[in-house]
């Protein structure tokens, strides 16, 4: 063993009894978890109803491993319609395989259903989780990491990773040598599954600060997010050594960060808006009903502090900068309250 390396797990699955415990599922389960944390302070911090994060989970988590499936089998479709490939293997999602872009893109879909059914606004949402999503799929790296897959190339650096060969008969375990140890890749390797971790933890911190100082509105919160992963994921995905779909000598998922990043660039510098808050929507007799309506920053904390609701507000509204007179410029992100008072909900403006 080198010293000066990064040791892998031989083991990704354990048995408790016939159920298998798989380090990948697991890695993604606490990731989802850490992220509707997150989401869910973010949220509440500007008018969501606790844990409404959950009634968005539970669409955008399936639509979001469907998804990822789907891009995953599409960007690679050797395995499962080329020469020996198997049709039916595009199902067994517990065998690893799942790709980042098809899980936003059918995370989002859920997401925007769930939104419609709560009459939510979308983009609020989006810009609530913007700061979830990369910690979770830091998290989810590890699972990357116990199953000894998307290293770089070789090298020489001491934090070179040191790679199990994984038994193809009994998956989730390394190949056990002569000597009965598990064996081990010649070499170490770029850890690239951890290049991409710290990446999305700087992202998170990045997407934070950024969004408590400027108040990013209308999805642009979300768009930084994109625009910050793509810049990492296009430099990490050209170490990877294997196999990808080629296009013009690069490998697909670098042309899609590349695609990607200019629509979220576009989107961030093009698109204006104040950073959204949610008041509960109240029939004419000031009773509540379903839904949420959108307001600026200045309308909620009149909302909260006497029950004024926007038709009733004639003070300039925020121009997303926080920087106002008088306006609550760091106060976006702190502990908001756990619920919206009953005689608040039903105040009249």
């Amino acid at each position: 063993m080198n010293l000066a390396s990064i040791p892998s797990p031989s083991t990704a699955v354990w048995h408790l009894g016939p159920v298998p415990l798989r380090a990948y599922a697991l890695c993604i389960i606490a990731g989802i978890v850490l992220a509707c944390i997150v989401t869910d302070r973010r949220m509440r911090s500007r008018g969501a109803p606790p844990w409404a994060v959950l009634d968005i989970a539970v669409w955008a988590v399936p639509f979001g491993i469907v998804g990822a499936r789907i891009y995953h089998v599409l960007s690679s479709p050797d395995a499962y319609f080329g020469e020996g490939g198997e049709l039916v293997k595009a199902l067994y999602v517990w065998e690893g395989g799942l790709g980042i872009w098809g899980g936003v893109a059918g995370g989002a879909l859920g997401a925007w259903l769930a939104c419609r059914q709560l009459g939510m606004s979308f983009s609020f949402v989006a810009d609530c989780i913007a700061v979830g999503l990369p910690l979770a799929q830091a998290v989810g790296r590890l699972g990357n990491w116990f199953n000894n897959e998307l290293y770089g190339g070789r090298t020489d650096l001491p934090w070179g990773l040191q790679v199990h060969v994984m038994s193809d008969t009994t998956p989730g375990q390394a190949m056990v040598g002569p000597d009965g140890e598990p064996e081990l890749r010649e070499g170490l390797y770029h850890p690239t599954f951890l290049y991409e971790l710290l990446w999305n933890l700087g992202v998170a911190g990045v997407v934070y600060w950024l969004d408590k100082r400027y108040k990013f509105g209308k999805g642009r919160a979300f768009a930084l997010y994109v625009m910050l992963y793509t810049l990492g994921r296009g430099w990490i995905e050209a170490m990877r050594t294997d196999p990808a779909t080629m296009i013009g000598g690069l490998r697909l998922n670098v042309w899609t960060s590349i695609i990607v990043f200019l629509a979220a660039a576009a989107y961030f510098f093009l698109v204006k808006g104040v950073q959204e808050f949610l008041i509960p929507n109240v029939d004419a007799e000031g009773e509540p009903v379903k839904g949420f309506q959108t307001v600026t920053e200045e309308q909620y904390q009149a909302f909260l502090a006497d029950g004024s609701r926007p038709d009733a507000i004639t003070d300039t509204p925020s121009d997303g900068t926080g920087d106002e007179p008088g306006g609550p410029a760091d106060e976006a992100d702190s502990d908001g309250p756990a619920d919206l008072p009953a005689q608040k909900t039903a105040a009249k403006g």
